[in-house]
């Protein structure tokens, strides 16, 4: 507890510019809360449907069955059904509305993550002006007869090396969030085209069955 007050009375130090850096810091936290839900709930793939697709063949009707295990929203099973549902049609069919549906799946997984790239920028920038404002408190204490309030100068560079300091903290979680996120959104989209992949050359190997070409007749 006292640790706890010691950490507040320090950032009542820091000036007026914790209350934005403050406010960056809850939207960091929103955002990477948010997306570890997002990754966590609808990109996960489970890795007996991974093996199934690399299968050399496979009926389309197990694919079905396995695709109905994935949770509502995932975003493997939003790309696969793209292409279930149009393997009737020519491949070059089934390859643009994949990309499409890959692209649409890429700006919601993108979703965000501008925010914490800003973040990245704006809190050191902050914690600067913090540390100006506050040296340039520190500076008027001192007049023609010489130092006027010793501890007004001490305040005044302790408010200059918080809002530096806490500006640097978020501005480094943040940039570690970002890099995090992007890298498993980067894999994951290769992890999908991969695997799309694999599905079309199964529709050129086998093409579409007699009950896809009775359901377009």
């Amino acid at each position: 507890m006292q640790e706890m007050k010691t950490v507040i009375e320090a950032l009542k130090l820091g000036g007026a510019m914790v209350y934005p850096l403050a406010v960056l810091a809850v939207l960091a936290i929103s955002v990477m809360l948010d997306k570890a839900f997002v990754y966590l709930r609808y990109m996960r793939i489970p890795g007996h449907l991974i093996e199934f697709v690399e299968t050399y063949d496979f009926s389309w009707s197990d694919f079905d069955r396995h695709l109905s295990g994935l949770g509502k929203g995932n975003y493997f099973q939003r790309f696969f059904r793209v292409v279930v549902e149009n393997r009737a049609k020519p491949v070059w069919w089934v390859e643009s509305r994949a990309g499409d549906e890959a692209q649409l799946i890429e700006g919601a997984l993108s979703r965000g993550l501008w925010m914490l790239e800003t973040i990245v920028t704006a809190a050191p920038l902050l914690g600067l002006f913090g540390t100006i404002t506050g040296m340039m408190r520190a500076f008027n204490l001192i007049g023609k007869n010489g130092l006027v309030d010793p501890t007004g100068v001490t305040g005044g560079v302790a408010q200059a090396l918080i809002a530096t300091a806490l500006g640097l903290v978020i501005a480094v979680i943040a940039l570690f969030a970002f890099n995090f996120f992007s890298r498993r959104q980067a894999r994951m989209l290769d992890e999908m085209e991969r695997l799309g992949t694999r599905l079309v050359d199964h529709i050129r190997m086998n093409g579409p069955s007699k009950e896809d070409i009775n359901e377009t007749a």
